[in-house]
């Protein structure tokens, strides 16, 4: 497998490009170690870099779990499930993500449901409506939906 080379940068610059690189979007601890690892720097040189990022708000961890809960949920349509799912890879914080999460509006996240089951149920074409009711479910607890909110919705679309 090909691994790219390692850029060769003073802690100036590096410090310089990973604010670029955290201004353009929320980042995650993780992401930006990551970015560091490609550059050939000492520990304590990443160290200092990180402590920078966080002392001039570049980085936050708060602000981007509430950032990434947004997104996923407005735009991709998932739920707490699988939001708090993705958050935890990203080794955030139970309290940060419980900050996230509670930013969701409960009524626009019913009603994202059930727009969500609506436009799914459109397209299953099974005629058997238990089978109907368990790809309903089945899609929606893939998408990180809680499971006694999936099964309220399925068995008042499907009777």
């Amino acid at each position: 497998m090909y691994k790219r080379p390692q850029q060769v940068v003073t802690v100036a610059e590096a410090i310089k490009k990973l604010e670029h690189y955290c201004a353009y979007q929320e980042r995650c601890h993780q992401e930006v170690e990551k970015k560091i690892a490609t550059y050939s720097l000492i520990p304590e040189a990443k160290e200092k870099i990180i402590l920078h990022l966080l002392a001039h708000n570049y980085l936050n961890e708060e602000r981007f779990a509430k950032s990434f809960a947004r997104g996923k949920f407005s735009i991709k349509k998932w739920g707490k499930n699988r939001i708090t799912q993705e958050l935890k890879i990203r080794h955030i914080s139970t309290r940060n993500i419980t900050t996230a999460l509670s930013d969701i509006e409960n009524s626009e996240y019913l009603k994202t449901l059930n727009e969500l089951a609506i436009k799914k149920l459109d397209t299953i074409k099974e005629t058997d409506k238990f089978k109907k009711r368990k790809k309903l479910a089945d899609y929606l607890l893939y998408r990180g939906w809680e499971s006694h909110l999936v099964y309220e919705k399925t068995t008042t679309l499907i009777p």
